[in-house]
């Protein structure tokens, strides 16, 4: 194992004990200290750090901007054994302002939802409806919903038990008696599907394994295209995580509370 390899799964492990999942950056650097490697790098530059950054041609620079953050996090690790290995600039790329979220009316979330009910086959169009309905008044993250599991949903006093918080802090979601009944409804019908789970995951795929974000990002643009929203200016634009800043919802009512961890 080379050093830079090394660095990059002590840098991981360090930062995953204090609470961060990161999840992207997993994924990712180990591809940029192969990019090193290829290029006979010992050191992290920031020149080097930009072309593997960019190296998406055709890529929203958005994406160029996270893939450098994700560089620069590690490079500032690197710097620490090493002063050789530079970190990258904070203006490089320029800053980027935070997406505006999408505001959803009552009509649109029940839209969305309609359009989820006539999706095919009929577990995936449950799946889809109910994860839409579930953020939109619970305020949960979709990673948060996605990684819930049967046991950290109690269906008879009616309360989330989110352990896979941002940042790794757990919380408890107490949900209305209608959220918990949508929640049962869906249980029996993924039960009835998948009699013997494949997963612990609460809400599973078509296949019955655990959805994932990316499948259900791409159902989501399905339900956007099939209801017809529009972003309101350039970066505005309906994302499921802006479920969660949905205000009294009237179709499956709840209210949040976070627990000290």
């Amino acid at each position: 194992m080379t050093v830079l390899r090394a660095a990059v799964d002590d840098y991981l492990g360090i930062r995953r004990r204090l609470g961060f999942q990161l999840e992207r950056a997993g994924e990712l650097l180990p591809d940029l200290v192969r990019y090193l490697e290829e290029a006979g790098a010992e050191h992290l530059t920031s020149e080097l750090a930009l072309a593997w950054a960019i190296l998406p041609a055709g890529a929203h620079p958005a994406w160029w901007r996270q893939r450098l953050g994700i560089a620069r996090g590690f490079a500032r690790h690197l710097q620490a054994i090493d002063p050789r290995n530079e970190v990258p600039p904070d203006l490089l790329l320029a800053h980027w302002s935070r997406v505006t979220p999408y505001l959803y009316a009552p009509v649109e979330v029940a839209a969305l939802m309609e359009v989820a009910r006539g999706l095919t086959p009929p577990l995936h169009a449950a799946t889809s409806e109910t994860l839409v309905g579930l953020m939109a008044v619970s305020g949960v993250r979709l990673g948060e919903a996605l990684g819930l599991d049967r046991a950290d949903v109690d269906l008879e006093v009616g309360v989330l038990q989110i352990r896979r918080a941002k940042h790794g802090n757990p919380r408890e979601v107490p949900l209305h008696e209608s959220t918990t009944q949508a929640l049962r409804d869906y249980g029996r019908l993924r039960d009835r599907h998948w009699p013997e789970p494949a997963t612990a995951a609460f809400f599973v795929s078509r296949r019955g394994s655990r959805l994932t974000m990316g499948a259900f990002h791409a159902t989501f643009r399905t339900l956007v295209r099939g209801t017809g929203l529009e972003g309101r200016g350039e970066r505005c634009r309906p994302r499921p995580h802006d479920l969660r800043h949905y205000p009294d919802c009237p179709i499956i009512p709840t209210r949040r509370v976070s627990a000290g961890v």
